[in-house]
């Protein structure tokens, strides 16, 4: 059975706002709806329960948005249980919002400053989902972290030793590229398993601080340095270069291409 979603009006008349409050309150970044295909804003059931809690907020306690904010999110702290289990699907949308409330901005502004849609933005927010490798890294550096904190893998207590087939995985933010954790911790390398599917590709070039190595494994991959250096790579090829060089890649092979990526200092 499908989720029921409301429209901005339906969802307005439940919480016991105005429509308009409803796209002020998401302009604060208080309240993140999805969107139809069509662009029009759609309201989850949990969507509706926030709306309520937010406007209680206001009328009760007499907080400004910033503050609302942050009572939302120390409720939704105290819901959540830290048991070491593997992140979540919406971890990275909601440490990438979490992030945008503490920088003060709306969806709009980071849209805006990154180059993308407004909704685009909140689909990753809410999913952890739908956007490029290349544009999950851009939205990292410019809230000053790495892909990888923001996946969860610098955990502490973690097993020295990770049995073949028993690799975390982050979630799959970019269709068809799976990155498996080889080692977790506070390490000074990111050592990771990329598994790409037919197509598969970063969607634009990103660079970072640091240098990385890689090793095929199977498949095959097409690696661009600085748009103008094209390596084809064959199961067994390595490549080891500076990540502060642009450095785009796409998968080549009608199958799975399968990488040993490592990353030195852990900045990816």
């Amino acid at each position: 059975m499908e989720p029921v979603r409301y429209k901005v009006a339906e969802a307005a008349r439940l919480a016991g706002v105005s429509a308009s409050t409803l796209r002020l309150w998401e302009s604060q970044g208080l309240v993140i709806p999805s969107r139809s295909e069509t662009g029009h804003r759609q309201y989850s059931a949990e969507d509706v329960a926030r709306l309520k809690r937010i406007a209680w907020f206001r009328a009760e306690r007499g907080l400004n948005p910033a503050a609302i904010r942050e009572a939302l999110e120390l409720e939704d702290a105290s819901t959540t249980v830290d048991n070491g289990e593997p992140p979540t699907p919406s971890d990275i949308g909601r440490k990438l919002r979490a992030l945008r409330h503490g920088a003060g901005k709306t969806l709009e502004q980071v849209a805006a400053d990154m180059g993308m849609t407004s909704s685009t933005l909140s689909t990753l927010e809410r999913t952890s989902q739908g956007v490029s490798f290349k544009t999950l890294h851009d939205l990292a550096d410019y809230y000053g972290t790495t892909v990888s904190r923001l996946s969860g893998e610098e955990r502490d207590d973690v097993p020295a030793l990770i049995r073949a087939g028993e690799w975390r995985a982050w979630p799959e933010t970019t269709p068809g590229v799976t990155v498996q954790l080889l080692a977790e911790g506070r390490t000074m390398m990111d050592c990771h398993r990329f598994v790409l599917a037919p197509g598969a590709a970063s969607e634009g070039a990103y660079r970072h601080d640091g240098e990385e190595f890689i090793h095929v494994l199977s498949g095959r991959l097409e690696l661009v340095l600085d748009s103008d250096q094209f390596f084809d790579l064959s199961p067994g090829d390595s490549l080891y270069f500076e990540s502060r060089r642009y450095h785009s890649w796409r998968n080549r092979h009608d199958g799975e291409t399968i990488l040993l990526w490592i990353n030195t200092p852990p900045t990816f």
